[in-house]
C-alpha cells in the first residue's frame, strides 16, 4: 500500500472526483499543450451524468479557459476502466490535433491515466506511488500488532516517511479551520434546491439540551458545518472524498471540544484513520461512481468510528470492530445525489454517520474486541456489493433520490 497522506487531499468542494480530479487532469493536459489553440474535453459516465451539479464543467472551463475549451457529455456511455472518464483534446490554430489523453477521476482526487494501474502524479507532486506498506489486509496488520506488541497507529508510524506527523497535523488544522468556517457562515447554498445552512442553528441549539443530547447535537453540528462548507465549494480535506469529508472531522473535533483531547491523540487518530481508508481503497474502492456511497459515506465511519475507539483507549481488535460496524452498516448504500448536487442526501448522510461512528466506538468498547464477521469480509462484501449496484445508483443521479426532483 502507498502512504496514507494519499488519502487526505486539502482543496475545494464539493466533490474529490468531479471536481479535484477534473481540475488536476486539466492542468496537467494544459500544461502538456501550452501552445494549443483550442481544447475539448468528452465526459463520459458519472462525470457527464452528474458533472454540471458537481461543478465539473465550472471547473475545467476555470481551470482551461471559456474561451479555449467546449465539453461534450455522454451520460450513457461508460469507459471500460472506470465510471469518471475524461477525454482531452488539444489542437492548434488549423485545427490539426496536437495529442489526446485519457484519464479517469477513480476517487478521492485521484486521476489514472487510460492502461496504467497507478495514480497519476504530475512533477512535484508531494505524493508519491511508492508501495510503503508491504501488508495490505487488516488481519495481516492485526497480526503484526500483536506479534510486535504494537498498535495501529505505531504501524502506521513505522512505515511512514518522516513528515507525514507534519502533514497530518497539517491536514488536522484544515479540518478545524472547515468546522469552524462552516459554524460562522450562513445563508443558502449554491445550486437549485435552495437549501439554507444549517450548522450554526443545530451548534446555538444543541447548548439548551442535557450532556447526552448536547453532544449529539454538537457532533450534528460540526459535521453539518464541514459538508455545508463542501457543498458550497469552501476548502475541506478529503477523508477519503468530498462528499463524506464531514464525518472525520465532526468526530474529531467534538473529541478535542468536549473531552479535552490532545492534538497528538488527535493526530494518532488520523493515522489509524487513514491506515482504514488505505486498506479499503487497496482492496475496493472509494469511489461513489464505482461502488456507490457505501464506498464514501461508508469508509468515512469507519474511518471515524476506528480513530475514536483509539482515542479513548480500545485495543487493537476493539479498533478493528468499531471499523468493521462503521462499514458494515452502510453495506449497499446509493450515491444518488439530488439534481447532481453534493447536497441532498450528502448532507444529512454526514451528520448521521458521524453520530453512528461515535456510537460504534461505544458499541465496540463494550465488547472484548472478538466479533464474527472481519473488517476484510465486509470491504470484500462491499466491493462485491457495489459491483452488482446498477449503474443508476452509482452517482448518476438517474435513480433514487435524485429522481425527487425532475424539474430541476
Amino acid at each position: 500500500m502507498k502512504s496514507i497522506c494519499q488519502i487526505y487531499k486539502m482543496g475545494n468542494g464539493p466533490s474529490s472526483s468531479h471536481t479535484m480530479g477534473p481540475m488536476r487532469a486539466a492542468s496537467v493536459f494544459k500544461k502538456k499543450y501550452p501552445e494549443a489553440a483550442r481544447y475539448t474535453v468528452s465526459l463520459y459516465g458519472s462525470l457527464a451524468a452528474t458533472g454540471k451539479g458537481h461543478l465539473t464543467n465550472e471547473t475545467l472551463l476555470h481551470e482551461m479557459g471559456e474561451d479555449r475549451l467546449s465539453i461534450a457529455e455522454y451520460p450513457g456511455i461508460f469507459l471500460p476502466e472506470h465510471p469518471n472518464g475524461m477525454i482531452f483534446q488539444a489542437f492548434d490554430a488549423e485545427n490539426k490535433e496536437l495529442g489526446e489523453w485519457t484519464v479517469f477521476s477513480v476517487g478521492g482526487g485521484d486521476i489514472r491515466e487510460k492502461g496504467s494501474r497507478e495514480i497519476f502524479l504530475e512533477e512535484g507532486s508531494p505524493y508519491s506511488n511508492e508501495e510503503i506498506y508491504e501488508l495490505e489486509t487488516m488481519a495481516d496488520i492485526l497480526k503484526w500488532c500483536r506479534k510486535n506488541g504494537r498498535t495501529l497507529w505505531e504501524y502506521v508510524d513505522l512505515h511512514e516517511k518522516p513528515g507525514y506527523v507534519e502533514y497530518l497535523r497539517e491536514v488536522w488544522e484544515k479540518m478545524k479551520e472547515s468546522v469552524q468556517n462552516g459554524l460562522a457562515n450562513e445563508g443558502m447554498l449554491p445550486g437549485g434546491l435552495h437549501l439554507q445552512r444549517k450548522a450554526a442553528q443545530y451548534h446555538i441549539k444543541s447548548q439548551g439540551y442535557d450532556k447526552p443530547l448536547r453532544n449529539r447535537g454538537y457532533i450534528f453540528s460540526y459535521a453539518l458545518a464541514v459538508a455545508e462548507e463542501n457543498a458550497a465549494g469552501g476548502k475541506i480535506v478529503t477523508a477519503p472524498t468530498c462528499g463524506s469529508a464531514a464525518v472525520l472531522p465532526a468526530v474529531m473535533y467534538h473529541c478535542m471540544k468536549s473531552y479535552g483531547i490532545p492534538e497528538e491523540r488527535i493526530v494518532r487518530g488520523l493515522a489509524t484513520a487513514g491506515l482504514v481508508a488505505n486498506i479499503v481503497k487497496t482492496n475496493a474502492s472509494i469511489s461513489g461512481a464505482e461502488v456507490g456511497c457505501q464506498g464514501e459515506i461508508g469508509v468515512a465511519c469507519s474511518m471515524a468510528s476506528a480513530a475514536t475507539n483509539q482515542i479513548f483507549g480500545g485495543t487493537t481488535y476493539q479498533i478493528e470492530y468499531a471499523a468493521e460496524i462503521g462499514l458494515e452498516h452502510h453495506l449497499g448504500l446509493t450515491c444518488d445525489p439530488m439534481c447532481g448536487l453534493v447536497q441532498i442526501p450528502c448532507i444529512e448522510r454526514c451528520a448521521f454517520a458521524s453520530v453512528r461512528a461515535f456510537d460504534a466506538n461505544i458499541y465496540a468498547s463494550l465488547s472484548d474486541g472478538r466479533h464474527r464477521v472481519s473488517f476484510d469480509e465486509v470491504v470484500a462484501v462491499m466491493r462485491q456489493t457495489g459491483h452488482d449496484l446498477p449503474s443508476l445508483y452509482k452517482e448518476t443521479s438517474m435513480g433514487g433520490l435524485a429522481l425527487m426532483n425532475p424539474e430541476y
